[in-house]
């Protein structure tokens, strides 16, 4: 039996967590903090940030998480010479590992021309870059260049959950979404190729977007870490992250109180209280409901009642 273990940081844990949430099962061991069963595979999260897979499809699962790893950009298609200089629409996406708020992805063109421009308008990793920044420069961002942003209501989010979609499957149903978008209002003009910041395998991307009737798949390029490849990739990321702030800022005000960002212990609480006052069904129209979150928050939520 295959056992294999790999150290992800802590953006990284999130996102494996939300993963495999459905697939959650007791996480009994000492330091453990997450755990989930496959039909060939279980995985174990500890609070070092160590990561272990064991069974028959420990090497599958863990090949999908060992590109992230790196400090490196990891490239699953090696990329033209002077890819830096061409003209590029990039695609990224964030929210995936917050328990409430939606996904959020966002495609961007740059063309060769304007990279410069980009570049002075700070187009840099929205996760290098602080939320009042990332504010400031998106509407620039969004005048300059063609663009497209999604936003997947947690309601659709759930559903697709409840078919027992996997992240991985909705990410990159809603990437070729974007891509297609932003290249119907280029029209003639055609970019020299298209990056997406990577978060699965380019064969497991296509797999789950196969029974689409548009797929994007030319002179398309996957890579980890793509915003320090092309300047397009940094500013879908900030579109991305944009999108979502102003939509926890909504979810803020419907709720009268701060939605906190993140899948941790204050979220937890955030949570409980909601539903201590509104109920479950109307906490998961704020939240990815299949999180171990939601089962915490009923925890603290029946304490509340006492």
């Amino acid at each position: 039996m295959s056992n294999i273990v790999i150290v992800l940081d802590k953006s990284q844990i999130n996102h494996l967590i939300s993963q495999y949430d459905l697939h959650a099962i007791p996480a009994k061991a000492p330091g453990m903090v997450f755990a989930a069963k496959l039909p060939d595979t279980r995985i174990s999260v500890y609070k070092s940030g160590k990561v272990m897979f064991q069974g028959d499809g420990a090497t599958r699962e863990a090949e999908q998480w060992q590109a992230f790893t790196s400090s490196e950009p990891i490239q699953s298609n090696l990329l033209p010479e002077g890819f830096h200089k061409l003209s590029v629409i990039g695609s990224d996406e964030t929210g995936t590992g917050d328990f409430f708020g939606p996904i959020t992805v966002a495609a961007c063109y740059i063309p060769a021309d304007k990279i410069s421009l980009a570049e002075e308008l700070g187009c840099k990793d929205s996760k290098q870059l602080n939320d009042a920044f990332i504010r400031k420069v998106a509407p620039d961002i969004k005048a300059a260049f063609t663009h497209s942003i999604l936003i997947l209501p947690m309601a659709k989010y759930n559903d697709a959950t409840d078919k027992k979609w996997s992240q991985g499957k909705i990410k990159a149903l809603l990437h070729n979404q974007a891509l297609k978008h932003v290249l119907r209002k280029l029209g003639d003009e055609k970019p020299d190729a298209i990056l997406i910041d990577q978060f699965a395998e380019k064969n497991i991307y296509y797999r789950h977007i196969a029974k689409q009737k548009e797929i994007i798949e030319e002179n398309v390029y996957f890579a980890t870490k793509a915003e320090g490849l092309h300047v397009a990739v940094a500013a879908a990321s900030i579109l991305a992250r944009n999108a979502f702030l102003e939509e926890m800022d909504k979810l803020s005000q419907q709720v009268g109180v701060t939605i906190p960002k993140g899948a941790g212990a204050k979220v937890d609480e955030v949570a409980a209280r909601i539903l201590h006052k509104k109920g479950l069904a109307y906490l998961k129209t704020l939240t990815k409901a299949h999180f171990a979150n939601t089962q915490k928050a009923i925890k603290i939520a029946e304490k509340l009642k006492h």
